[in-house]
C-alpha cells in the first residue's frame, strides 16, 4: 500500500471534540475562524458515512464541578495568557457530561451507531475505551478532525502514534482556538514525521479512490 491509499476495510475516523460549547457557543470571531474546519469536517462525514467508514466522536466529558479536571502548574493558559499571580482556581469545564456543550455539533449528524468517545484529557486515548473499540472493529488507520490542533489534536496523535496506527490528519479540516502558528508547525514540521497529512480533498480522493479499488 503506497502513502495515498486506503483499506476502507481497516480504516477510521475520528472527530475530536466537534462539539457545541466549542463551535455554536462560542463568540463570532471563533466561529468564524472555525467554520471552514467544521464544513470540511461535514465533507469527511459524509464521505465516510458512504463508504462504510466507522465514525468515532471523541468528546468532553467532565463533572460541572470540576473535579475529573486537574488544575496543574504552567506559565499559561491554553491560550497563552499568563496566569494572575494568586492560586490557579479550578474552573468549570466547557464541555459538562449531559450538558448541550458536550453534545456533537448537528453539522456531522451524529447518529446511533457511531461510537462517543467520553474523555477527560487532552488525548482521545487516555483511560477511555477508543483503541478498545478501533481494533475490535480491525481498524489500524484513523483520520482525524476537529481541535485544538495543539491541544486535543496533537495529544491524540503522538499517542496514536506511540501505539502504531497509521494516522491521516485532515489539515484544513482541523483548527486552532489559538495562535495559528501553533497549527502550522505542528502540520508542516512534527505531523509529518509521525502521520500522513493531507487536506480534505485528498482525503475525499484516497476515499473514493479505495472504493473503485473495492468494487
Amino acid at each position: 500500500m503506497t502513502q495515498n491509499e486506503v483499506d476502507l476495510q481497516r480504516t477510521g475516523i475520528l472527530f475530536f471534540d466537534l462539539l457545541n460549547a466549542y463551535y455554536h457557543g462560542a463568540d463570532e470571531a471563533t466561529r468564524a475562524r472555525k467554520r471552514p474546519m467544521v464544513e470540511n469536517a461535514a465533507r469527511l462525514m459524509r464521505a465516510a458515512r458512504e463508504a462504510g467508514i466507522p465514525i468515532f466522536f471523541a468528546k468532553g466529558n467532565h463533572r460541572g464541578d470540576g473535579a475529573t479536571s486537574a488544575s496543574l502548574l504552567t506559565d499559561t493558559d491554553t491560550n497563552l495568557k499568563p496566569w494572575p499571580q494568586e492560586p490557579i482556581a479550578r474552573r468549570k469545564p466547557k464541555s459538562v457530561e449531559g450538558e448541550w456543550g458536550s453534545e456533537v455539533i448537528p453539522e456531522l449528524d451524529p447518529g446511533p451507531d457511531d461510537y462517543y468517545i467520553p474523555k477527560y484529557r487532552w488525548s482521545a486515548f487516555y483511560q477511555t475505551y477508543l483503541d478498545l473499540a478501533l481494533r475490535a472493529r480491525g481498524v489500524d488507520t484513523l483520520i482525524v478532525s476537529g481541535g485544538s490542533t495543539d491541544v486535543g489534536v496533537a495529544a491524540t496523535v503522538f499517542a496514536g502514534r506511540d501505539m502504531d496506527y497509521n494516522l491521516i490528519v485532515a489539515r484544513d479540516a482541523c483548527a486552532t482556538g489559538h495562535d495559528q502558528r501553533a497549527h502550522d508547525v505542528l502540520m508542516d514540521l512534527m505531523f509529518p514525521r509521525m502521520c500522513r497529512v493531507r487536506t480534505t480533498d485528498q482525503v475525499l480522493d484516497m476515499i473514493r479512490q479505495a472504493g473503485r479499488t473495492r468494487r
